[in-house]
């Protein structure tokens, strides 16, 4: 059964208020920003292997997420930039591989782990390298996309057909 428009905008709606309350969460412990980073709300960067309207919703949750959190505007776009890129890589690699399922978190971990840094060094101009930024975003990442995100796709993989239709 084909989804609506209603239904597609509803569903993407929804990602993008749970990547917004789980990234609050996280910020809530000082874990959403910053050189260490640890944004659960990273680890629904897998559901494009379930639905593409995910992808919209990620970038919109993480956009918002941003702009709550006081990332300054270099930061909402590029932050933002690479967690779209993130889940359309994990999009792609799930279409060409889809027995794969275990790729689904390297893309966003990738795009994270060269973006963010990026952005922490010259928008924020933090105290560090960008070797050190980019091991410190990139170990939250692993534990936000790698091993969160592999939970949520083992979770998700049962209900797949009714959430996701």
């Amino acid at each position: 059964m084909k989804k609506s428009n209603a239904q597609m905008l509803t569903q993407g709606a929804a990602i993008a208020a749970l990547y917004v309350v789980l990234t609050l969460i996280a910020n809530a412990f000082g874990l959403a920003n910053y050189a260490i980073q640890v944004r659960f709300s990273e680890a629904l960067t897998i559901l494009p292997i379930f639905t593409p309207i995910a992808i919209p919703g990620l970038f919109v949750g993480c956009i918002i997420s941003n702009i709550l959190t006081g990332a300054l505007p270099l930061d909402v776009v590029f932050g933002s930039i690479a967690t779209l890129l993130g889940a359309l890589g994990t999009y792609f690699l799930s279409k060409k591989f889809p027995e794969k399922k275990w790729l689904a978190p390297i893309p966003p971990i990738v795009a994270n782990t060269i973006i963010v840094p990026l952005v922490l060094a010259y928008v924020y101009q933090f105290e560090g390298s960008i070797p050190y930024f980019m091991l410190t975003v990139g170990i939250g990442e692993i534990i936000s996309c790698g091993i969160l995100g592999m939970i949520l796709i083992k979770a998700l993989e049962k209900y797949k057909d009714k959430l996701f239709e």
